[in-house]
């Protein structure tokens, strides 16, 4: 791929989702894109290329757009986050939320499902405690295409295979038709997907007792970074908890969030209400 193409490339995806690509993706992104070419009947990638060059907004571009994203993700990711959302976070809400039994999740940059899935099923794991409580858990992503296989609920082997625990698979699978595993409808209904852009202000979603976002901020410069930060933070409760990923922390110039020092990975607002207290006693009885 040429320089100047790349280029106009990476200045494409990174204005649609702050996703600042390096030279060394040049061949990677030549093989996604190549069949988005043929898919749209140009018989080159560099007819693609130069018909791309000063549109305005289309399908092609969201295509194209939807081709660059690198949509790594598997069940229970890293597997610590899920238990400290288990055994110590949804206590301390089931207490701090008793009187109006109801928690919201968010998972922001759900891609194929596996991360709101995973969280279902870790309130699922928590029984009684959680009987009779509203649960909402969104999932949003800004490709399409992934959202339609989130909400399809199949999976290969390969994807059951990366992080689900056995027992999980026995539980809330089965094995479908013509290969692979299906969740249970009892988990699939507990999670609503979205098209958004974390990008973009949110609204009418929070606000959110936890939000994941894990993994999705790595490839981002600083500045698009803040940006995403400050629109989670705007939905959080005031004891809410964000959750980054393990190698994910706050840009300097993110004011909005403050670590939670007793759960790596947990971030909460900066003026935020949390009983560290009974979070501390909650993390060491866990």
């Amino acid at each position: 791929m040429r320089l100047a193409d790349f280029e106009m490339y990476r200045e494409l995806l990174h204005r649609h989702t702050g996703v600042d690509l390096t030279p060394d993706k040049s061949s990677l992104l030549d093989a996604r894109l190549t069949p988005i070419a043929k898919k749209w009947g140009y018989p080159t990638f560099e007819s693609m290329t130069i018909a791309l060059r000063g549109v305005p907004e289309n399908a092609l571009i969201i295509d194209v757009v939807e081709a660059m994203m690198m949509n790594e993700t598997m069940f229970f990711r890293d597997a610590r986050p899920f238990e400290d959302l288990k055994n110590t976070i949804i206590p301390y809400l089931a207490k701090e939320r008793a009187k109006y039994k109801s928690l919201r999740f968010w998972s922001a940059g759900c891609s194929t499902g596996e991360e709101p899935y995973s969280i279902a099923m870790a309130v699922k794991e928590c029984g009684t405690p959680l009987k009779n409580w509203d649960i909402d858990i969104i999932g949003t992503d800004i490709s399409h295409s992934v959202l339609s296989k989130a909400r399809e609920g199949h999976y290969s082997q390969f994807d059951v295979q990366r992080g689900l625990p056995s027992p999980m698979l026995i539980k809330y699978f089965h094995q479908a038709d013509g290969g692979g595993w299906q969740l249970d409808s009892s988990i699939m209904s507990m999670v609503d997907f979205l098209h958004s852009n974390l990008l973009d202000p949110v609204r009418d979603l929070g606000p959110f007792d936890v939000i994941f976002c894990r993994n999705v901020l790595c490839a981002m410069d600083d500045a698009a970074k803040t940006r995403i930060l400050d629109n989670l933070a705007r939905t959080l409760e005031p004891d809410g908890f964000l959750v980054l990923g393990d190698e994910e922390t706050l840009p300097t110039a993110c004011v909005s969030l403050r670590p939670l020092p007793e759960l790596p990975g947990f971030y909460g607002p900066a003026d935020g209400t949390h009983r560290m207290d009974r979070l501390e006693k909650l993390k060491k009885t866990s």
